[in-house]
């Protein structure tokens, strides 16, 4: 099968990369120039572990190429999957299609023979019927069907997620369209891998409420960890009790400053926009974006407590600043939130993560990047574990408070515990849902 993908971003790097991998032809196509001339070179503009490698074996492999001409790429295939960015409009919260529909014109134009178009981006319930509008305008004459096939990839994770999926969701409306898909995914297909096809509409509402749905457990356990600070409970122990409900589940019930990154902000807004446009308010989704603001807002006062009642003056070392390990992505990262306050409200910021450098210093003005927690943390008074990196779960404590001026921890993940801290010798240890020790 002969694949093209429109846009070299996560989901179409990815995606078209794992494609090859299954025996594909796929060339993966973007404007960028300067980004094709890099994925040429074998270089991949984004950090997602493993994918190097993968992408370079399909290269060799001959299966897998890259262009900025997507005429003669699409011309030449039998899937075409658009896998542009769909950020939240300004203003509105509406997701911005301009570049699906962009893409999707050019696409009408270069098509030679039957082909089926796959919107991969994530989009609102009826973009597919628009995108079907917009090729048939653009050219009358052209045979193709349009399919959704919605991703479910986890930065970090994204090349597992692919080759062993929960689902495949794929929304078509002929036989032919489902017999291309079927092809596409027949590796999965052989493996016995849910592949659920449907309507375009449902596909892309699966999507959707899927993610709306792990935004809210995120949401609700954070909330519930207020909760247990003030009452005495332990959220860790209060999340495995209720993740050992089958009906439940343990994932996604691990407290901490809020969740962020390239989804769960962005869909949840596009959701609670398609329900205000339809007059079915979807109340529960719009309250969990404003709980979820509100914690990371809490993470500021907790640290400000944690340093006496002021950040003025104090030399804070900050441990990961990308929304989760395995990730360069600073999308809606709760540290953006979080670092800001620190360096406005005074304090002489230091930070550390293995790859949220490269985005980091221009979103993070005013930090000092360090190399290692060791070296952020001399003459420190506070350090801030902010994202659970492999790095920071085995740290050498006792080190880290000898390290610093005023020996003082505000772990933000629940990696350690006030036990931990206390016999490395801290002063106080702050955490999320959990009882810590000293001043606050």
């Amino acid at each position: 099968m002969r694949i093209a993908m429109i846009g070299t971003g996560y989901v179409g790097l990815v995606s078209g990369v794992c494609f090859s991998d299954f025996g594909h032809e796929v060339i993966c196509v973007d404007k960028a120039a300067n980004k094709i001339e890099m994925l040429e070179a074998g270089q991949v503009p984004i950090y997602e572990p493993g994918l190097d490698q993968l992408m370079m074996k399909n290269v060799e492999a001959g299966r897998l190429s890259f262009a900025t001409d997507l005429t003669s790429s699409v011309a030449s295939a039998d899937a075409v999957f658009i896998a542009v960015g769909t950020p939240t409009r300004r203003g509105d919260g509406h997701a911005d299609l301009s570049y699906v529909m962009a893409a999707a014109e050019e696409i009408a134009h270069a098509m030679d023979g039957y082909t089926v178009v796959v919107t991969k981006s994530t989009v609102p319930v009826g973009t597919n019927r628009q995108v079907q509008e917009v090729i048939s305008k653009a050219n009358p004459n052209a045979e193709f069907d349009v399919a959704s096939n919605p991703e479910f990839l986890r930065e970090g994770a994204a090349i597992d997620d692919f080759m062993r999926p929960d689902r495949v969701i794929v929304g078509v409306q002929s036989e032919g369209a489902a017999a291309v898909m079927e092809d596409i995914y027949r590796p999965l297909f052989l493996r016995d891998f849910p592949i659920v096809t449907t309507d375009l509409e449902s596909a892309e509402m699966i999507k959707y409420a899927a993610n709306a749905f792990l935004a809210t457990k995120i949401t609700f356990i954070n909330e519930i960890a207020a909760l247990c600070e003030k009452v005495g409970a332990d959220i860790k122990e209060v999340s495995k009790g209720v993740g050992l409900d089958g009906r439940i589940g343990n994932k996604f019930l691990h407290a901490g400053p809020g969740y962020g990154g390239s989804c769960f902000p962005k869909d949840t807004a596009a959701l609670a926009r398609i329900g205000q446009d339809v007059a079915m308010p979807m109340r529960i989704t719009e309250t969990v974006m404003a709980v979820n603001d509100g914690v990371k807002a809490r993470m500021v006062e907790k640290l400000r407590d944690a340093c006496g009642g002021s950040f003025n003056g104090k030399t804070i070392a900050v441990l990961g600043v990308t929304f989760k390990p395995n990730t360069d992505d600073m999308r809606e990262a709760p540290s953006l939130t979080i670092v800001p306050a620190l360096v406005g409200g005074g304090a002489n910021v230091r930070v550390v993560d293995p790859q949220g450098k490269r985005e980091g210093e221009e979103l993070l003005p005013g930090v000092a990047w360090e190399e290692d927690p060791y070296g952020a943390a001399k003459d420190a008074d506070l350090i801030v574990i902010l994202t659970e990196w492999n790095e920071f779960r085995a740290l050498d404590l006792a080190r880290l408070a000898q390290e610093m001026a005023s020996p003082r921890m505000a772990d933000l993940r629940n990696i350690y515990s006030a036990e931990d801290a206390e016999r490395a010798g801290f002063a106080s240890y702050t955490t999320v849902g959990r009882t810590g020790f000293g001043e606050h």
